[in-house]
C-alpha cells in the first residue's frame, strides 16, 4: 500500500485503490496479491490451459442482470428475488427458472424428461388416452407403483384422483352413466349389500 489508499498489483505493476482488489484475510493488508483483473485473466488462461472455457464477461447496466441459460440481459423486474445470492436475485430469470423448475419437476416425481413425456404424448396422438378428446396435459401415474400410465386432461386425471384409483368404484360409475344402478340395499344400520 502507499499513501493514497492505493495498492500495488503485483502482477500488472499497476497502482490501483483498494476497491480493485479481492478481500484476503490471510494476508496483512486484507487484500489480495493481484488485482481483480489480473486475477480473472489468470483464472481464464488456466481453465483454458485445461482444456475449458470460461464465459465471456458482459456489461450489464444497471437494475438489469444477464441470464447464463437463454443469455440475454434482463430488468430485474424479471427476476425472483433470492435473499441468500449475493446480489439478492435469483440465478436465471423468471421464464427460464420456470422451464428448469418444470424440467426437474418431471424427472424428479416421474423420471421422465421433458423430451420423454412429449414422446409419450405424441403415441398417444396428443389426446388424452381416457377421453380421446381433450388434449394430453397432465402425466398420470399409479400412486403405489409410480409407473406412468400416460398423459391425461386435467379433466380425467382428476377424476381418477377423486375415485382414489379403484377400479372398482370406476366400474360402478360407468354402470351408473349407463343407467345401471347399483343400489345397496340397507341390511341394518350402516351395514349395506351390493348387488351381486
Amino acid at each position: 500500500m502507499n499513501d493514497g489508499g492505493a495498492k500495488k498489483c503485483s502482477a500488472c505493476q499497476k497502482f490501483l485503490p483498494a476497491g480493485a482488489f479481492a478481500s484476503n484475510s490471510s494476508r496483512s493488508d486484507g487484500l489480495q496479491a493481484n488485482c481483480r483483473e489480473c486475477a480473472a485473466e489468470y483464472y481464464r488462461r488456466r481453465q483454458e490451459a485445461q482444456g475449458k472455457s470460461v464465459r465471456v464477461k458482459v456489461p450489464v447496466p444497471p437494475g438489469h442482470k444477464r441470464c447464463p441459460q437463454c443469455e440475454a440481459v434482463k430488468p430485474h423486474a424479471e427476476w425472483e428475488r433470492n435473499r441468500s445470492s449475493s446480489d439478492g436475485w435469483s440465478s436465471y430469470c423468471r421464464a427460464c427458472r420456470a422451464e428448469r423448475n418444470r424440467a426437474s419437476y418431471f424427472k424428479r416425481k416421474y423420471g421422465l424428461t421433458e423430451a420423454e413425456r412429449d414422446a409419450l404424448i405424441a403415441s398417444q396422438g396428443g389426446v388424452c388416452c381416457i377421453c380421446l378428446s381433450a388434449p394430453a396435459a397432465h402425466v398420470d401415474h399409479c400412486h403405489e407403483t409410480g409407473r406412468v400410465r400416460g398423459v391425461l386432461c386435467f379433466s380425467c386425471n382428476a377424476a381418477l384422483g377423486q375415485f382414489k384409483d379403484r377400479p372398482d368404484a370406476i366400474r360402478r360409475a360407468a354402470a351408473y352413466v349407463e343407467g345401471n344402478a347399483w343400489k345397496p340395499t340397507l341390511v341394518a344400520p350402516g351395514v349395506y349389500q351390493l348387488p351381486s
